[in-house]
């Protein structure tokens, strides 16, 4: 992505936010209870935060997360699937009251969405196969690397890596098939899913080379909705303080919530 075409995405970005602030405030608690459910945008491309089953049935950390947080509030579920970069745009537009995808707080996204405080982090590192020698960013000029539009990654490659050829899917899922097909040697994900690329195509020997940064996830909601925002700060303090969101990434992810994220909570 040209740093012209990132300036236009965010003008468009930013544009959305200040449509969405000129109309009554939408969805906040009283009105997701008074319908009943609550709207979730989870993008299913995003293994393993959300995904679909070999029964066609959403799966996933964020959909778990999901599950439980509407339980709790006494709502429906109701799941949107999303992809990564319609995440904010759904959100803005009103197609959903809550976004629980993977969602890293950035600056950039804070002028356009409210975050909850995080109930996770996420890494961006480069994954390649095992023979390719990979040590830093500068290692990924004149290289071909594989992200997910939309996502830091994509953010990160292309400012701090302006000699890459960039190729963008518009999933994690299509990312995962083409670094395990061969279509694309070099990704920028996170490192779950390095594994899980690895795991799909042993013969490829994936690994993952270095980290590039990381996040704090949080769930993102339109602004000017205190009472949500109380609401799911609530859940979420409560459910790291007992074990159970850490339970959910244990189970997908295979390691624990990062100890400051829990910490944060007490």
């Amino acid at each position: 992505m040209t740093a012209s075409r990132t300036r236009i995405l965010r003008r468009a970005l930013l544009a959305t936010a200040a449509a969405a602030l000129c109309l009554p405030a939408m969805a906040d608690l009283a009105e997701i209870k008074s319908a009943g459910k609550l709207r979730v945008g989870i993008d299913f491309g995003a293994p393993f935060y959300g995904y679909v089953d070999e029964k066609m049935k959403p799966v996933g950390s964020d959909v778990e997360a999901a599950e439980l947080l509407a339980k709790d509030l006494g709502l429906t579920l109701e799941i949107v699937n999303t992809t990564n970069s319609a995440r904010i745009p759904n959100l803005l537009s009103n197609k959903v009251d809550l976004i629980i995808s993977s969602l890293s707080i950035t600056p950039e996204r804070q002028k356009a969405v409210d975050f909850s405080m995080p109930y996770g982090a996420i890494q961006a590192a480069v994954g390649a196969p095992k023979s390719l020698k990979l040590t830093s960013i500068d290692d990924l000029a004149g290289k071909t690397v594989a992200v997910t539009r939309g996502g830091p990654q994509d953010k990160i490659v292309t400012e701090r890596a302006p000699q890459a050829k960039v190729v963008r899917f518009d999933d994690e899922s299509a990312s995962i098939t083409a670094a395990a097909t061969g279509q694309a040697d070099i990704v920028a994900i996170t490192p779950p899913i390095i594994t899980a690329i690895a795991k799909k195509n042993p013969a490829r020997e994936f690994e993952t080379k270095f980290i590039l940064q990381s996040y704090q996830l949080g769930m993102a909601m339109r602004k000017g909705q205190p009472e949500l925002m109380k609401a799911v700060n609530g859940w979420i303090k409560t459910n790291l303080t007992n074990g159970k969101l850490n339970d959910i990434h244990l189970k997908y992810a295979g390691v624990p919530i990062p100890k400051e994220i829990i910490d944060g909570a007490k």
